[in-house]
């Protein structure tokens, strides 16, 4: 297939590639144009890694080893005792949790509904009912109402709105092209792990801004060494394990490990890619069917792996 082919085949809605930080391609599908914004899903959980390290840089956060109760004190007492900022974004808090987006009463689609209750925000209301499954640190269970959790922490420790930091820490730093938009809860507060919308060439800016190690200009605006301490894989996925069957060597915080280099992930096709080797960044966005999901996830690992490629050509 031809970059054209695929995205037709796919239902995608643009691919943009950068290599040492100049755009190589970029094309766009479904009546899309490069001022309009796409729904994130699940790369916004990324977006909040990011603020999460910046909070540390900025000194809101002591450090990933604080407790989450320390900064969310209605947590206190629950399942949520013991588990620190770093098991959150790497998922492996070792609370119950089933993620099936197919199932009305699973706890991904429960904590996304919820409501205000007893004056708390229904990310804060739902994850303190939560059981524990597992001991801490033991168990990686991907968790979209962790990285909620993990937006509501951030919000009390930088006493402000995740839009308003992200827009102070890197929308108007590294110079994003579009403004952005957040979904919010029943309380106004923004889903840490799903919701931002934005345009495809600040998706690519996103990769970019890892590239440059979280340096904005000469900003320095995440810790030294934390770009490559959050995309290290800190949990291995097992060979038959469902993930590596989908090309994805692990998990760090809130960034999934590749064989050569690590990438945001989010539902029906949303992605940034990075090559840290190659200087090669891909975004990509797409409207996969529900039923297509799976197998289309196996087609894009070559595309992109295409993508990368031809992109290091070019530059021979």
């Amino acid at each position: 297939m031809d970059v054209d082919s695929y995205m037709q085949a796919q239902r995608v809605s643009g691919v943009l590639v950068l290599k040492d930080g100049r755009v190589v391609l970029e094309r766009y599908g479904l009546c899309r144009t490069a001022n309009d914004k796409w729904d994130s899903q699940s790369v916004t959980k990324s977006v909040t890694s990011i603020l999460v390290g910046a909070a540390i840089q900025d000194g809101y956060i002591k450090s990933l080893d604080s407790l989450v109760t320390d900064y969310v004190h209605e947590l206190k007492g629950s399942a949520y005792d013991g588990v620190t900022i770093r098991h959150l974004l790497m998922m492996t808090s070792g609370v119950k949790w089933n993620e099936d987006w197919n199932d009305p009463h699973s706890d991904a689609k429960l904590e996304l509904s919820g409501g205000i209750a007893d004056g708390l925000d229904p990310t804060v209301a739902y994850m303190r009912g939560v059981s524990r499954a597992d001991q801490v640190g033991a168990k990686f269970v991907y968790k979209t109402g962790e990285t909620n959790l993990a937006g509501v922490l951030l919000s009390n420790a930088i006493d402000r709105s995740l839009s308003e930091y992200l827009s102070e820490k890197l929308w108007q730093p590294y110079g994003m092209e579009n403004d952005a938009f957040w979904r919010v809860n029943s309380a106004g507060h923004e889903y840490g792990g799903l919701g931002l919308c934005m345009s495809l060439r600040d998706y690519a800016r996103i990769g970019q801004f890892m590239l440059d190690c979280g340096m904005a200009g000469d900003l320095q605006v995440l810790p030294p060494g934390w770009a490559a301490d959050a995309t290290n894989v800190g949990v291995t996925f097992e060979p038959e394990s469902e993930e590596a069957e989908s090309g994805l060597a692990g998990y760090g915080y809130s960034w999934w490990g590749l064989k050569n280099g690590y990438a945001a992930l989010g539902h029906a096709g949303q992605a940034i890619f990075v090559y840290p080797q190659d200087r090669v960044v891909v975004a990509i966005n797409s409207v996969w069917p529900e039923a297509e999901i799976e197998d289309n996830r196996r087609k894009r690992g070559g595309f992109v792996e295409a993508l990368r490629a031809e992109a290091v050509a070019q530059q021979r």
